[in-house]
C-alpha cells in the first residue's frame, strides 16, 4: 500500500474526518501515533479551522490533513485556509472541489475527495486531484449506496491514482481484502471513536463499545439524505415519521443540532450517534498506537497465510 510513501508516515491509514470529533488535537493524536490524521472542519468557520489547525501543529510536526464539507457556506474562505497553513492533505464531501485544485495544488496540498460512484471517481481524476476515497455504505454519517466491496474495485479500475478505501474496515484482515480490491491505503472512522484520545462523551463511547452486528441503522433513505446512525429513540422515532410521510422540515426537528447533542451533552437518546457498521469490532478503549500496532499485526499475519 503506497499512502505511506507518498505522506511519509509510518501506516497507510487515514483516520475519518469526523464533524464535530475530529479536532485538531485528535487528529494529531493521530498522525503521532503513524498514521494520517484528519481535522473534521464539518461544524466549523474559517476562523475556527484556523485555531483547530494551530492546535494539531502545536502538537504534532507529522502530515496531517483536514476534511472539507463543500456545501459549508464558508468552504471559500476554509479553502483558502487549507492552502495558506501547510496543510498536507484535503479531503472533501458534498461537492466538487474542482475550483479549489489549482490552489491547493499550487500550495502543495494533496487533494483526495471522498466518491460513491464511478462517474464521480472518473470526473474528479479529469480535474487533477491527487487521490481518491472510495467510501462504501457501510460507513457511519451520509452514505452513497455501494458497497465497500463493489465500490472500491469498481473505482480501482476505473481511474489511474490511488484509491484509499473506506467504510466498514476496522481490522487487519479487512485491510489486506481492501488491498486485494486495489486500494492503496484504507481510511477508518468509527473504529477511532473508541480510542482513549478520541473526545467524544464518555455516554457516546460506551454507546459505541456496547453496539453489535445489527446496532446501526440508516434513517434518510426517503427523502435521499441517507445518514448511518446507531439506533436510539431518535433515529427511530425519525425512520416512523420519514415512512410516514413527514416533510424535511418536520424532520429537521429530529436531526438539527443532534450531532453535537451527542458528542458533547452526551445525550444517547436524541442526539446523533454516527457510526459505520464496523463498530460491532470496537469492544474497548485503547489508545490509537495500540489500535494501529494490533491492525498492522494482524494484517501482516494474515497476508503471510494467504
Amino acid at each position: 500500500m503506497i499512502i505511506s510513501e507518498i505522506f511519509d508516515i509510518k501506516y497507510p491509514f487515514f483516520q475519518g474526518g469526523m464533524a464535530q470529533v475530529a479536532t485538531g488535537a485528535f487528529a494529531a493524536s493521530v498522525s503521532e501515533a503513524g498514521a494520517m490524521g484528519i481535522i473534521g472542519s464539518g461544524a466549523m468557520d474559517e476562523h475556527a479551522l484556523t485555531e483547530e489547525i494551530k492546535k494539531a501543529k502545536d502538537i504534532t510536526d507529522k502530515p496531517f490533513g483536514v476534511n472539507l464539507m463543500l456545501m459549508n457556506p464558508r468552504a471559500d474562505k476554509m479553502a483558502e485556509i487549507i492552502g495558506d497553513m501547510g496543510v498536507s492533505l484535503v479531503t472533501t464531501g458534498a461537492g466538487n472541489p474542482g475550483k479549489y485544485v489549482k490552489m491547493w495544488k499550487d500550495a502543495g496540498v494533496r487533494i483526495f475527495p471522498v466518491v460513491s460512484s464511478v462517474a464521480l471517481a472518473k470526473r474528479l481524476e479529469s480535474l487533477g486531484v491527487d487521490g481518491l476515497i472510495a467510501e462504501g455504505s457501510e460507513s457511519g454519517g451520509h452514505i452513497g449506496e455501494l458497497t465497500t466491496m463493489v465500490l472500491l474495485p469498481l473505482v480501482a479500475e476505473a481511474v489511474n491514482i490511488p484509491v484509499v478505501a473506506a467504510g466498514g474496515i476496522a481490522t487487519g484482515k479487512q485491510v489486506l481484502a481492501a488491498e486485494i480490491l486495489g486500494a492503496s491505503g484504507v481510511q477508518m472512522g468509527t473504529l477511532f471513536l473508541g480510542s482513549e484520545e478520541c473526545p467524544i462523551h464518555e455516554n457516546y463511547k460506551k454507546s459505541i463499545l456496547n453496539a453489535r452486528d445489527r446496532s446501526t441503522i440508516v434513517t434518510g433513505r426517503i427523502s435521499g439524505a441517507p445518514v448511518r446512525v446507531l439506533k436510539n429513540q431518535m433515529a427511530q422515532e425519525y425512520l416512523r415519521r420519514e415512512q410516514a410521510g413527514a416533510d424535511m422540515m418536520e424532520l429537521e426537528k429530529y436531526t438539527l443540532g443532534a450531532l453535537r447533542k451527542a458528542v458533547k451533552d452526551g445525550d444517547v437518546k436524541h442526539g446523533s450517534l454516527m457510526a459505520g457498521q464496523s463498530v460491532a469490532f470496537v469492544n474497548e478503549v485503547k489508545p490509537v498506537k495500540e489500535m494501529l500496532v494490533s491492525i498492522m499485526k494482524e494484517y501482516e499475519k494474515a497476508k503471510e497465510k494467504i
